[in-house]
Formats: structure tokens, C-alpha cells, sequence
């Protein structure tokens, strides 16, 4: 299998196309860093190896797109990044497979329950695990208690999350948000829990961090906690949900217990935290395409480290403003 790496709506995600390069380097085998996105002017254009310019993943052709630059320049792993892509790879898996590409994403049914923000805290809840409660609007309770908490059922980045401390406040919001779902209001530490499994959903890595500032739903600071009680909801999640590749959970300590809100089947905006703790999600993912067998180092990991964030720019010339499209007939010269 080729150990090229190809990364979609690569877009802010510099630190992620590093990492893969940097987990190619180290393997041995080589490898570049190939990405896609829909804005020639996107950071990680410039960092990556080779990239090329796709269509929104909810337009027609899109997953066929991805194919035909994986074939073209000989990738052997996929790495999706946005929830809107997730269920598209998820069902497209065995398409890449016939072409020895693997794509590092969970089953179909796991991308498609987290997709929906109700169904995935039911479904959890219903297996005995410690998440939200939650509701549609026709089904909330007339008792129900405030504070509450509501958001896009399918949605991503913190985009028209909204406390809710009052009935006036709840039907205000339920006509404001679209699709909304109505979930109790937790209150407690913020925590992110990232997840590696293989491809076979064998737990390899979980790393929990807390979310001390957040920026636009991603973390801004915080640092890795090595909290026997978030991991084990971690590998407890694992087992609930099929899954595959990274995947981020997110909580909040309610008393002595976490309690998911959330979970999302693709890499965390704070991964690099993780990375920089020693569990290395991309090397990892990168051995395990080139049919190695990875050792579990669950727990694994530096306690006690912290991220703090600082926005940082590229510079390019005009002239290297064009991202070149790619078709399935021939490969076109890419961004160097």
C-alpha cells in the first residue's frame, strides 16, 4: 500500500498536515502529504506537499472527486476532517478499499448516529452509558427543568449553541435555531476526550484534555488530564459505538462523573495537544495502513500538559494563488 496521505478540507489544519508529514518521515517509508480543499487562499494548501481544489462536500461528485486524486497520486490513507463529509466516507469506504485505500473513519451507522446530536446521546444513554438528556421540541416535557441547553441537531463548531434559562428565552430559541435539539444544561468542566481506534475498533489510544478556553467551539487552552474516570468513558463509548480512526467525545463533569454531550467520529480541533503529549494519532494511523499491528498505549501519555494558543500566518505571492482541480482523466501539476 502507497503511504501517501491524503487530507480533506484541509483549510486551518496546518498543524494536522504537519503531523502526517512528520509521522511519513518518521515510518521509514516515506510518503507525502497530499490535501484538498475548496479555497486556494487556505493555509494548509501552502504546507502540504501537493493539493488541489474540490467542490463543497455537499455538492454531487464530491466523494468521486476525492477518489480520483486518492488513485491519481497513489494515496493509501484518507483522512476526512469535516462532520458534513463524515457519512459520505463512511458509506464510501469499500469504494476506496478496491483500490487498496483505506479511509480512516468510523463505520456508516457510527457517523451517521453522531451526525445527529439527539439520536447519539438516546442511543448511549440507552446502553447504560452517562449522557445528556435530551430532547426534539415535540417531545419536550411541560415540567421540564431550567437551565437547558439548545443547538443545531446537525451542526458543528459551537454554531447556534445557546444557554436557556427561561421558558420565554426556550421558545424564543426553538423558532430561532433550525432543527433544534433541547438538551440539559451540564454544569462543570468542560472535557474533550480523543479516541483512537483501529480499523478493527480496537482501542489504541485515549486521551482526555480539559477545554479551559474556547474559541468559535474549538479549544484555545487547556491540557491533557489523566482521569481514570474520563478514560474508562472513553473505552466505554468504543465498545457502545463501532468506531474507526480518531474520534473526540465531549463532556462535562457532572459531581464526580462525566457526562457526554457529544460525540464527534473525525479529529479534534485540539489534537495537536494530544499529539504533543506523545500519543501520536497519525503515526499510529499511518502504521496501521501499511498493515502494521499497533500496540494499545492507553494511558499513555503526558499528564499535566498544557496547550495555549496564538494565531500565526503564510505569506503568499499572487502568482501562487491558483488551485489547480483535478479529473479523473490525468493529475495536473499541484501546488508545490
Amino acid at each position: 500500500m502507497s503511504p501517501n496521505v491524503l487530507v480533506t478540507a484541509a483549510s486551518r489544519r496546518v498543524g494536522l498536515v504537519q503531523a502526517f508529514q512528520r509521522a511519513l518521515a518518521a515510518s521509514g517509508r516515506g510518503g507525502t502529504v497530499v490535501v484538498t480543499d475548496v479555497n486556494p487562499l487556505s493555509p494548509a494548501v501552502y504546507v502540504a506537499d501537493r493539493a488541489f481544489r474540490v467542490p463543497m462536500s455537499t455538492e454531487p461528485g464530491y466523494v468521486d472527486r476525492i477518489l480520483a486524486i486518492a488513485i491519481a497520486e497513489r494515496v493509501g490513507l484518507v483522512i476526512p476532517t469535516i462532520d458534513d463529509e463524515l457519512g459520505l466516507f463512511g458509506h464510501a469506504q469499500d469504494r476506496f478499499a478496491a483500490h487498496g485505500i483505506r479511509v480512516a473513519i468510523s463505520p456508516p451507522a457510527t457517523s451517521d448516529l453522531c451526525d445527529d446530536k439527539h439520536a447519539a446521546c438516546v442511543s448511549l444513554a440507552e446502553r447504560g452509558l452517562a449522557a445528556a438528556p435530551s430532547w426534539l421540541p415535540a417531545d419536550l416535557p411541560a415540567d421540564v427543568p431550567f437551565p437547558l441547553f439548545i443547538k443545531p441537531r446537525r451542526g458543528r463548531g459551537g454554531v447556534g449553541a445557546h444557554p436557556v434559562r427561561t421558558r420565554r428565552e426556550l421558545e424564543f430559541f426553538l423558532d430561532y435555531v433550525p432543527d433544534p435539539v433541547v438538551q440539559a444544561y451540564l454544569d462543570g468542566p468542560e472535557f474533550t476526550i480523543d479516541v483512537l481506534c483501529d480499523f478493527g475498533g480496537r482501542p489504541l489510544s485515549i486521551v482526555p484534555r480539559r477545554r479551559e478556553v474556547i474559541r468559535a467551539g474549538v479549544i484555545d487552552r487547556g491540557c491533557t488530564v489523566r482521569d481514570a474516570r474520563l478514560i474508562d468513558l472513553g473505552r466505554a463509548c468504543a465498545e457502545a459505538l463501532p468506531m474507526a480512526g480518531a474520534v473526540n467525545i465531549q463532556c462535562r463533569m457532572t459531581g464526580d462523573r462525566p457526562v457526554v454531550f457529544e460525540i464527534n467520529p473525525r479529529f479534534s480541533g485540539g489534537i495537536l495537544l494530544t499529539i504533543a503529549a506523545g500519543a501520536d494519532f497519525p503515526r499510529m494511523l499511518v502504521d496501521l495502513a501499511a498493515g502494521q499491528r499497533v500496540r494499545p498505549a492507553i494511558g499513555e501519555f503526558r499528564d499535566g500538559l498544557w496547550m495555549t494558543s496564538f494565531e500565526t500566518a503564510i505569506f503568499v505571492d499572487e502568482a501562487r494563488i491558483a488551485l489547480p482541480t483535478h479529473t479523473r482523466a490525468s493529475a495536473v501539476e499541484a501546488v508545490a
